[in-house]
């Protein structure tokens, strides 16, 4: 028994070292495009003509509405991926993206040497401001619209991806 449970647990750490290695080979656009939850998102990339961009060097920290999240915007993000829109749409999916690679421990550290709250500037020009909600990352864009770190994070050769359940807006003129 403890022989198979031995080998249980070296298979298991194989199989964990092979993800992670395949996730550090993939890019931040590579990582989100296989996520099923985040297909609006890859095709919205796509849509803006930020794919090379965001395929470049970096490093990138982006964090990753769902398909769920994108949804709860009606029509708006079907609008914005129509050609004339594409400016449109790439500020709102650069204000989804920091430059740097931040963990999901790094976010937490800079939130508790921010007495609470830590400031995170956009390749946009925007700024997130990242809180503590009881044990979750809350995110908050210039508007006032939250959202929360859902998933765990996914490291990739330029950076890194946060899945969020919600759709961090620029700020409203």
């Amino acid at each position: 028994m403890k022989k198979v449970f031995s080998m249980f647990v070296l298979a298991a750490a194989a199989m964990f070292t092979a993800n992670n290695v395949n996730a550090q080979a993939k890019d931040v656009v590579d990582i989100a495009a296989s996520l099923p939850a985040h297909s609006t998102l890859a095709s919205a990339v796509k849509a803006a003509d930020l794919t090379a961009t965001l395929k470049g060097a970096g490093p990138y920290t982006v964090f990753a509405p769902s398909n769920d999240a994108f949804a709860r915007l009606g029509n708006t993000v079907s609008d914005l991926m129509k050609p004339e829109n594409k400016e449109q749409l790439a500020a709102l999916l650069e204000n989804h993206v920091v430059s740097g690679t931040y963990t999901s421990a790094d976010v937490q550290a800079a939130i508790q040497k921010g007495n609470g709250k830590a400031e995170l500037p956009t390749v946009a020009g925007g700024k997130l401001v990242a809180t503590m909600d009881g044990s979750k990352v809350k995110l908050t864009d210039e508007n006032g619209n939250s959202s929360f770190i859902t998933g765990a994070e996914i490291k990739g050769s330029n950076g890194i991806v946060h899945s969020i359940d919600g759709v961090v807006m620029p700020k409203s003129k």
